[in-house]
């Protein structure tokens, strides 16, 4: 009897799992700097309700495609908070 669960994932989606695991901690991470905490809350909730919304996603052209758009957003946060410090 094997010890995998009956829906193991196979290397390609563990490692697309990771990846988008990684992309929300940075997220997450960089939603910390924003100053004002009402904005903060807000990004937190709405990054959130995003990955939770396409968790069950399973289409693997649409989950590059969210991941794609999520590393955009995770680059124009970054860039709108390197913008207010300057």
């Amino acid at each position: 009897m094997s010890r995998l669960p009956t829906t193991a994932l196979n290397l390609k989606q563990f490692l697309q799992r990771q990846r988008v695991l990684g992309l929300y901690r940075s997220m997450l991470r960089t939603i910390r700097l924003v100053p004002d905490e009402a904005d903060r809350k807000y990004l937190r909730d709405w990054a959130r309700e995003e990955f939770k919304r396409n968790k069950e996603a399973t289409n693997q052209d649409a989950i590059r495609m969210m991941i794609t758009q999520a590393s955009n957003h995770l680059e124009e946060l970054r860039r709108s908070l390197a913008l207010a410090r300057s």
